[in-house]
């Protein structure tokens, strides 16, 4: 998994009819406790909005968080972070 940060919103008019209805977040990386020049565009299956903390999954894990295997994800907000500790 990876921790991010929710920097902006991606804007689509057309997208695959399996995503219609998610929103896509451009979310920057955090490593370390600290921001990274990293960034990916994910599926936003939690509700997750700009400046928020978020975990992210990648890969297959990506497909199944959004309860559907088929869909063309490769990253989606799955979490959205209140507190780290440690």
């Amino acid at each position: 998994m990876i921790m991010g940060k929710v920097f902006g919103t991606v804007i689509s008019t057309s997208k695959n009819s399996q995503l219609v209805g998610y929103k896509f977040m451009l979310v920057q990386h955090i490593e370390n406790d600290a921001l990274v020049d990293k960034f990916l565009v994910a599926v936003d299956g939690v509700g997750a909005g700009i400046g928020e903390k978020v975990l992210v999954a990648t890969g297959s894990a990506a497909r199944l968080a959004l309860d559907n295997k088929d869909a063309p994800v490769d990253a989606a907000i799955v979490g959205i972070i209140d507190e780290k500790q440690g």
